[in-house]
């Protein structure tokens, strides 16, 4: 399932089977396909046509012994390919009617956060850096599980330690018994490694180039803000101020958010809960030049982050910006908008190349959406009709002398009006008399008209040197990538509500959160080279659905226990080979004593 970045629109994927009949033969191959919401209603629409998948029922023999190769990617030899020789026959008189399974725990989505892991070279970093000292547990494989637990099934430390681990299948992945993961060496290992933060993002973006090729000549910036259960009053930055989680009864802080256009995160900061956007653009450019370089970047905001004091500094420190406007700047480009000279870049969306009026080296990109403009007048004439309505009835009722304090109507307008901010401004309302009050209420026309006329239009500045406004529209609206991020590291990865009280335990928390989304979009970005789309959670939920577990097997002298993987189903076996994901599908011999299978 993913979401449309233009119209909100929720489009699900999922694999469909197909039959084809030719030459008297019968053919079998899968499509991707998703689901779109069109004015028509619901239709198809193929991503990909995956095809039959030669060697589909014929698999690689992988054993438990063999993970570490898998997670680290390295090939298997062709000799030990298929070949029946390769496992010697072992046979043993069995009870059937006794046979029986158990120890069943949660498989393909800790593999999957496994591979993610060995892809970016997240486990090795933290070798290289946090060591290894007198700890029985390393730091850095502490650290892996706290991530991939965000990745897997977003929960609490003490939640990791008491219930999650053990129902997981990563004690025969990393050779860690349950009771050795508590809470205080989670906690202890967000302590740890919260001081590699700024080397961590060095990292990824080194290993994002060599991965997918990536880029940094864009960097898309945009913040959100997340709240505490709690009071928090150990912590300086949690603050209440404007709350896009809508719990202004609570302390928040403000996170600022750095990444690609490819939508990979690459830094992240945190602010105060009161602080507002837009003053957070110079500490945040600055940070990034002084920690990782000043290259020439374009850096690609919304129209929260903008103004002329941010644009001066960025000029004068020599870079380049991509903006949106405020609303209000619509005005100077009056003439422009009534104008014909507009270009499609998507269907019901229209834009048009502009100068700047002051001058000044900068283009001017006007852009309006046939859709977001019915979308917006239908809120406005909510606004405007809710609104009219209430003061028409206060009105009524100050004329029948219902209320007589003059102080207490104007404390009644100004609930109103602020409880209907979209429409507050196309009204004047004054209370007049003096023995006998009335209310007078003036609609502006004109007003009403141009928010109409505009409703949908928005500008873009920037002092880019790109001259087609296809290419700068097509540019900005990436940046819906990073607000893609928020949803899923606050819906999918659980960032919010943050149950820490200290400073460090909070910045530690984002950051495991921040390492989550990293192996989120990798998993995207992995799916998108497979042609299969990028929409990760469907197959991480398919990849849930993956069991390991032991069979019990009663000989003559003793119970034999085999540990498995089960057979995951057709639809999910395409898509592991389309990846190129093997499993392993040998059972392992479980004896008295319990074993590492893999020395991390």
């Amino acid at each position: 399932m993913r979401e449309s970045a233009d119209s909100g629109i929720l489009w699900f994927m999922y694999l469909r089977p197909n039959k084809r009949k030719k030459n008297g033969s019968d053919y079998e191959y899968w499509s991707l396909v998703e689901s779109v919401r069109t004015t028509r209603g619901p239709r198809q629409r193929i991503v990909a046509t995956i095809g039959k998948l030669p060697g589909l029922d014929t698999e690689e023999r992988i054993g438990w012994e063999q993970i570490k190769r898998i997670v680290d990617g390295i090939p298997i030899s062709q000799q030990d390919l298929f070949e029946e020789h390769a496992d010697p026959p072992s046979w043993a008189t069995i009870n059937v009617n006794r046979v029986s399974v158990g120890r069943m725990r949660s498989f393909g989505d800790v593999y999957m956060g496994l591979l993610l892991v060995s892809k970016l070279g997240l486990l090795q970093f933290c070798r290289e850096y946090m060591g290894e000292g007198r700890e029985e547990i390393p730091w850095s494989v502490m650290t892996l599980i706290l991530v991939l637990a965000r990745f897997c099934a977003p929960s609490s430390e003490l939640k990791i330690a008491q219930d999650w681990y053990e129902k997981t299948a990563l004690d025969d992945l990393l050779g860690i018994p349950p009771d050795k993961i508590n809470d205080d060496r989670l906690y202890r290992a967000l302590d740890v490694l919260l001081p590699y933060k700024d080397d961590l993002c060095r990292h990824l973006q080194t290993r994002y180039g060599e991965l997918f090729g990536a880029t940094f000549d864009f960097l898309f910036y945009d913040i959100t803000s997340t709240y505490f259960e709690g009071s928090a009053n150990a912590n300086p930055q949690a603050k209440r101020g404007y709350s896009r989680d809508n719990r202004p009864d609570c302390p928040q802080i403000c996170i600022g958010l750095v990444a690609t256009k490819e939508g990979l995160p690459i830094a992240f900061e945190i602010f105060d809960g009161n602080r507002p956007d837009v003053t957070t653009t110079q500490e945040m450019v600055s940070s990034m030049e002084a920690k990782y370089g000043q290259a020439n970047r374009v850096w690609v905001m919304d129209r929260g982050m903008v103004s002329e004091e941010n644009l001066e500094f960025m000029r004068m420190n020599n870079a380049r910006y991509l903006v949106g406007t405020p609303k209000s700047l619509l005005r100077k480009f009056e003439q422009e908008l009534l104008n014909r000279n507009w270009e499609e870049v998507a269907p019901g969306v229209e834009v048009s190349l502009a100068h700047s009026p002051e001058g000044k080296d900068e283009t001017f990109v006007l852009c309006r959406s046939l859709g977001r403009k019915e979308k917006e007048n239908a809120i406005l004439n909510r606004f405007i009709t809710r609104l009219e309505e209430k003061l028409t009835k206060l009105a009524e009722q100050v004329e029948k002398g219902g209320i007589r304090d003059k102080q207490k109507i104007e404390r009644q307008i100004g609930r109103l009006l602020e409880r209907n901010y979209r429409a507050a401004s196309l009204f004047t309302v004054t209370v007049t008399g003096e023995e006998r009050l009335s209310i007078n209420i003036k609609k502006n026309i004109d007003r009403f008209q141009w928010l109409t006329q505009t409703g949908g239009s928005y500008i873009l500045r920037t002092n880019w040197k790109e001259r087609d406004p296809k290419t700068i529209w097509n540019t900005y609206i990436q940046l819906t990538e990073v607000e893609d991020a928020f949803r899923t590291t606050k819906h999918d990865l659980g960032m919010r509500p943050i149950f820490h009280q200290r400073q460090d335990r909070t910045q530690a928390h984002i950051l495991v959160c921040f390492l989550s989304l990293v192996l989120w979009r990798t998993l995207q970005q992995w799916m998108k080279g497979s042609g299969l789309g990028g929409a990760p959670r469907k197959l991480l939920e398919e990849m849930k659905g993956l069991k390991s577990l032991d069979v019990l097997l009663p000989a003559k002298d003793k119970t034999i226990r085999l540990r498995v993987v089960a057979t995951p189903p057709p639809e999910l076996k395409v898509l592991l080979q389309r990846m190129k994901i093997p499993l392993p599908n040998k059972p392992k011999m479980i004896e008295n004593v319990v074993e590492k299978n893999v020395s991390f």
